[in-house]
């Protein structure tokens, strides 16, 4: 790691930071209190087989890093970070879970503006200061079984950041550090950025978001080519409200 700064005086280790769920019900979003609304049950149905593999329930034996969920998309706009929320959401209220949500799309963050905080350091922070441990840049929520780490602040060579070795090992202790710990990562869009196929090799499961009569065959084909390497790739059929067939579906009006 580089150490091109002192910590700032303000990280406090696991600050508490407080989400707005009422905010997020009306928004029609997934919380502890919405009940058994539409949304919340697409995303029952989406969590229970990344569950399953998260857990070598399917009877292949452990994924590696199967607790590393990877949300993503071809474009922005289609929603996947609406979809990360969600299923983190939708996770956090697993009895045997606690859920790690990690802002990782580092260009363009907005995990903590969707839950309505202010900004603060996270995982570019990390990776740029030695002085600096997970730990310190974590934030607890509300949701007890919740927590955030954000983007930080930006890098000009994030790419690079994210293929280091140190982004490697930081990947294992997120994995490993606790057994019941699922991580959701709102990933940048596969098309635009290089910095999500970086990412997306050290992932155990993938979940991309596609955009009802939006995004192109083409661009979900190119997309796919580039996180191929992933054996365990799922799609959100995303922003609709009638889905022909398939295995995951959600929308949002």
């Amino acid at each position: 790691m580089m150490n091109t700064d002192t910590v700032p005086a303000a990280i406090g280790a696991n600050r508490l930071v407080e989400i707005n769920l009422d905010r997020l019900s009306q928004m029609g979003m997934v919380t502890q209190d919405s009940g058994r609304t539409s949304v919340a049950e697409d995303f029952r149905i989406i969590k229970r087989p990344l569950l399953r593999n998260a857990r070598a329930e399917t009877g292949g034996g452990a994924i590696r890093h199967g607790n590393l969920i990877f949300i993503t998309s071809a474009l922005p706009g289609e929603g996947k970070t609406y979809c990360a929320v969600n299923l983190a959401m939708s996770i956090a209220m697993e009895m045997d879970n606690t859920v790690l949500l990690v802002d990782a799309d580092v260009a363009r963050p907005s995990v903590l503006k969707v839950l309505g905080l202010g900004s603060a350091p996270g995982l570019m922070d990390i990776l740029t200061n030695d002085q600096l441990g997970l730990p310190e840049v974590i934030l607890r929520t509300n949701v007890p079984t919740l927590s955030i780490l954000p983007a930080g602040r930006p890098f000009k060579h994030a790419t690079e950041l994210l293929a280091s070795r140190s982004m490697s090992a930081l990947l294992t202790d997120i994995a490993e550090r606790y057994a019941d710990r699922i991580v959701i990562f709102d990933s940048p869009p596969l098309l635009i950025t290089t910095e999500a196929s970086v990412l997306a090799t050290q992932m155990g499961q993938i979940v991309m978001v596609v955009e009802a009569e939006t995004t192109t065959q083409h661009a979900v084909q190119e997309a796919l080519r580039r996180v191929e390497q992933c054996p365990h790739v799922n799609l959100i059929y995303n922003k609709t409200k009638e889905f022909p067939g398939g295995q995951y579906y959600g929308y949002y009006d």
